[in-house]
């Protein structure tokens, strides 16, 4: 991740959520203001809305408290999010065997960067 001197990120890590998943709603945001983010994230149905959601007002908190950026004027640059350790399980079968069941968990990560640069 190369970030200019004007971008913020913040990151989550260990979303129990499959990454396949949060991607198909961080590509809706990606490129958008900070406000039209937070509106689309407030009406999607998916799951990862939500902790996609904390993430960006944290990462606005972030440029607003650290660099004295204004929320109203950021758009989010990068969104992405990266596949992390699974968890592992084990459900019992027939005949004393077992299964291993793999919980994917995610990384998410956020940038946002003032609009007269972008």
């Amino acid at each position: 991740m190369i970030l200019s001197e004007n971008e913020i990120p913040a990151i989550v890590k260990f979303i129990r959520m499959s990454p396949h998943k949060v991607r198909r709603v961080l590509d809706q945001i990606r490129g958008r203001s900070y406000r039209e983010a937070l509106i689309i994230l407030e009406f999607m149905p998916y799951r990862a809305c939500e902790p996609i959601l904390k993430l960006l007002r944290s990462a606005a908190a972030n440029a607003e408290h650290n660099n004295g950026f204004d929320r109203s004027n950021l758009i989010v640059s990068q969104a992405y999010a990266d596949m992390g350790s699974s968890l592992k399980r084990f459900r019992p079968r027939a005949q004393g065997r077992a299964y291993q069941i793999l919980k994917p968990t995610c990384s998410i990560t956020i940038t946002v960067k003032p609009m007269e640069e972008a």
